[in-house]
C-alpha cells in the first residue's frame, strides 16, 4: 500500500512527472515535488518548490523539507529530463550541456539527496523514468539516447549495491508520449506522430503499478510502447 508513505518526484510540474504526482497523492501518499517552477499542481498537503536537479544544493533542500514535514522518505521518483532531435553537429553545445547536466548530473544528484533517507526507510522505492532512447538509440537523438543509457547503467548498477539493503531499484522506458517534451528543438505541435503516443497519465499509471509491487518483487528494466511505435525503433 502506497498510502502514508512520501515520495519525492522531480520534473514533478508537467508531462509524466505531474501525472505521477498526481496519482500518487491521489493514492494517499505524502509528496514533494521538485520542478523549476516549484509548483504544487493545485494538490493540498504537499511540499513544493523551485529546484534545478543540475544543483545538488537544490535538491537536498527540497529532500530535507520533505522529510521535515513528513518524517521520512520511502519513494525517489526521478523523472526530469529535457532532450533535442536533429542531427549531432547540429546541436548547439548549450543545449548539449544542458541534455547531460539535467538528465545524467540530474539522476545522480537526485539519488545523492535521497538515497540517505531511503536507506531509513522499511520500503524504499527509487524508480527512474528513462526512455527507450535508452535502450536503442534512434536516429536523430544522439546525447539524449546517450544521456538515457547512462541513467540505465547507473540504475542497473546501483541495484547490486541496494537490493540487499531493501531499497528496490526500478527504471522505466516509455516510447513516445504527446507532451511538450523537445518542443521547439526537433518537435513541432503539428507533428502527426503525436497523435499515435501514449499520454502522461498512460504513463504515469505504469509508474506506478510499479511503485505497488510486492516487496518481494522488482522490475528493472521496463519497457513501455504506443501500439504504433515499432519494437526495433
Amino acid at each position: 500500500a502506497l498510502a502514508g508513505k512520501t515520495a519525492l518526484i522531480t520534473g514533478a510540474s508537467r508531462g509524466i512527472g505531474a501525472a505521477i504526482a498526481r496519482r500518487l497523492h491521489a493514492a494517499g501518499m505524502n509528496v514533494a515535488l521538485a520542478s523549476r517552477s516549484g509548483d504544487d499542481l493545485g494538490l493540498s498537503g504537499v511540499v513544493a518548490q523551485p529546484c534545478d536537479v543540475r544543483s545538488l544544493a537544490d535538491l537536498q533542500a527540497i529532500t530535507d523539507a520533505a522529510v521535515a514535514r513528513f518524517g521520512g522518505l520511502d519513494v525517489a521518483v526521478v523523472n526530469a529530463g529535457v532532450g533535442s532531435y536533429g542531427e549531432f553537429l547540429d546541436l548547439p553545445v548549450e543545449e548539449l550541456d544542458e541534455i547531460i547536466d539535467v538528465n545524467v548530473k540530474g539522476t545522480l544528484h537526485a539519488t545523492k539527496a535521497a538515497l540517505p533517507h531511503l536507506l531509513r526507510s522499511n520500503a524504499a522505492d527509487l524508480l527512474v523514468v528513462a526512455s527507450v532512447a535508452g535502450q536503442r538509440g534512434p536516429e536523430g537523438e544522439s546525447v539524449y539516447a546517450a544521456s538515457k543509457f547512462a541513467q540505465v547503467g547507473f540504475v542497473r548498477a546501483l541495484d547490486h549495491e541496494l537490493w540487499p539493503k531493501g531499497v528496490r531499484c526500478q527504471i522505466l522506458c516509455p516510447g513516445g508520449v504527446a507532451t511538450d517534451f523537445a518542443m521547439g528543438r526537433g518537435r513541432t505541435p503539428d507533428d502527426p506522430d503525436l497523435a499515435n503516443f501514449m499520454t502522461a497519465d498512460e504513463v504515469g499509471a505504469v509508474a506506478v503499478d510499479l511503485l505497488r509491487l510486492p516487496r518481494s518483487q522488482r522490475i528493472i528494466e521496463s519497457t513501455l510502447l504506443p501500439m504504433a511505435e515499432d519494437s526495433l525503433g
